[in-house]
């Protein structure tokens, strides 16, 4: 073998090893891709179910979407201070009428008549029920006006004054003593005639009049923009 060819063997020698190495890179890089491939797909499925999974509503989103928006806002909270007023009367005005009662008897009252002239003080108060507020009854808009439906007003009482209720004549009879029950039943009579004047004189105009402006800034103080009250009934 002259030099030529021991140079050309040695070469060859040399160059052999190379290939052998990079071969064993070639599955290496894909086995590095294949992973890589695996960990992408691993990670854009556990994004796809996470967005599914903020998808589908919780029991919660489907309450929310049955419960009225506008009611939400107000609150039981506000409800519960609303119809914790109960009764709110907003106005109190004091009657008085006289009143007689008695029996005709004809030309016989001076043996069996009866009859008393008595005059009647009496308290009568006038407002609105709040008890039968319910959430129904309340709205809110995107602006903050608050709207509220409440009864209309009614009289709440009539309470008589005893001190200054008083019999100013009581006649009877020559042969009677008189019917015990008469002056229970004038002041019947009595409670009726003041309320009938209490309701001429517009005394549940006022009481509404009055109950509108408790409610609006019981309603302001808590913050909304503005208040509409309507009465019902």
């Amino acid at each position: 073998m002259n030099d030529t060819q021991v140079l050309e063997r040695e070469t060859v020698e040399r160059l052999e090893p190379e290939p052998r190495r990079r071969s064993g890179l070639i599955p290496m890089a894909i086995a590095i891709g294949v992973v890589g491939l695996f960990v992408a797909v691993g990670i854009w499925v556990v994004s796809s179910l996470r967005d599914f999974a903020d998808a589908v509503p919780t029991p919660a989103d489907l309450a929310a979407v049955f419960e009225p928006e506008p009611y939400e806002e107000i609150g039981p909270v506000v409800i519960s201070s609303l119809r914790d007023l109960s009764n709110l009367t907003t106005v109190e005005t004091v009657q008085y009428t006289i009143v007689d009662k008695g029996t005709d008897r004809g030309w016989l009252d001076w043996a069996r008549g009866d009859s008393l002239q008595l005059f009647a003080v009496a308290k009568i108060g006038a407002g609105i029920d709040m008890s039968q507020i319910t959430v129904r009854n309340v709205s809110l808009d995107d602006q903050g006006v608050v709207e509220i439906e409440v009864p209309a007003a009614q009289i709440q009482y009539v309470s008589v004054d005893n001190e200054a209720t008083q019999i100013l004549d009581r006649e009877t009879g020559l042969f009677t003593k008189g019917d015990p029950r008469l002056e229970t039943d004038a002041r019947q009579v009595a409670e009726e005639v003041l309320v009938a004047g209490a309701l001429e004189d517009g005394i549940l105009a006022d009481a509404e009049a009055n109950a509108r402006q408790v409610l609006t800034n019981f309603l302001l103080g808590l913050g909304y923009r503005d208040v509409v009250v309507d009465f019902t009934g």
